[in-house]
């Protein structure tokens, strides 16, 4: 008899990978940290693999690990779409309501998308999920969101454009920039990465030679390398608000803001999307100008 997945567990490997960590996705799924891991050792023993590794303090996905976290989330979000086709047209206000946004300013975007959707949808579940954008717009076109918030140039994908995030250079407290002519050391999200790549494109537009010296699947893992002082990094801050265990960086060139754009799902309820693009562009448009939201 093949091997049969339990979806709960497929949703913590998910939480998992979305939040950076098992103590993290405890919280999110109100679970204990102990159930977690728990359903992940579950799937480990369903399949007779390996899922996740130790890597110093932290947890990584192995190989297997990241293709079984690809398989989830298709699992899932196909599990989670039948459900709403199923029961959405009874009660359409209590239907989940999935929305995703890029982890650039997540901390400010989701509260306002989350609390638009319930301003529409009083009743409505509201799940979030976050992700690399061209992740993100391909879980809209697989039925996975119902809208996601993303970087307009990193996904070829349509959408309604929202507004940008201002980028500034940050380092950890006390660091400071090789002598000329070593180069500047950074740290980004590995490939591909519009951050990343503006962040190169400004430096050899100023004449400063820069070498990558540490990347990182997701933004966690990026300041987490900044705050060693393994080198700067060039950050989203919405806001102005700078990101904890880290300073500006004085004297390196200044880069424009990254745009992002909304992309909703085909057949999604146009008064939760719109109403929820709105808001992100409020808040987005106040931000650039400087007023509070």
């Amino acid at each position: 008899m093949r091997p049969v997945l339990d979806i709960v567990a497929l949703r913590s490997l998910i939480a998992v990978a979305d939040y950076g960590g098992f103590h993290r996705a405890a919280g999110v799924l109100a679970l204990s940290q102990s159930a977690v891991s728990q359903h992940v050792r579950r799937l480990e023993k369903t399949l007779g693999l390996p899922v996740v590794e130790r890597d110093g303090r932290k947890t990584r996905f192995t190989a297997r690990g990241a293709q079984l976290l690809e398989e989830a989330r298709l699992i899932v979000g196909a599990h989670d779409a039948a459900v709403r086709r199923l029961l959405g047209e009874g009660d359409p206000g209590t239907a989940t309501v999935v929305v995703g946004a890029t982890e650039h300013g997540a901390d400010q975007i989701l509260p306002v998308l989350t609390e638009a959707v319930r301003e529409v949808r009083p009743g409505a579940e509201v799940r979030v999920r976050i992700d690399r954008s061209a992740r993100l717009t391909d879980a809209v076109d697989r039925g996975e969101l119902d809208l996601a918030v993303y970087v307009t140039e990193a996904t070829a994908a349509a959408g309604d454009p929202v507004g940008g995030l201002p980028l500034r250079w940050y380092a950890a407290p006390g660091w400071t920039p090789p002598v000329a002519p070593a180069p500047l050391p950074l740290v980004a999200v590995n490939e591909p990465c519009v951050i990343r790549r503006r962040a190169l494109t400004a430096l050899a537009a100023h004449r400063t030679p820069a070498t990558v010296v540490a990347e990182a699947g997701y933004l966690a893992g990026v300041l987490d390398a900044a705050r060693a002082g393994l080198g700067t990094a060039l950050l989203a801050v919405p806001g102005g608000q700078h990101p904890e265990g880290l300073i500006p960086v004085q004297g390196l060139p200044a880069v424009s803001p990254v745009r992002l754009s909304a992309r909703p799902r085909h057949g999604a309820d146009p008064s939760v999307t719109g109403a929820a693009v709105e808001a992100v562009r409020a808040l987005l448009a106040a931000r650039e100008t400087g007023r509070a939201a």
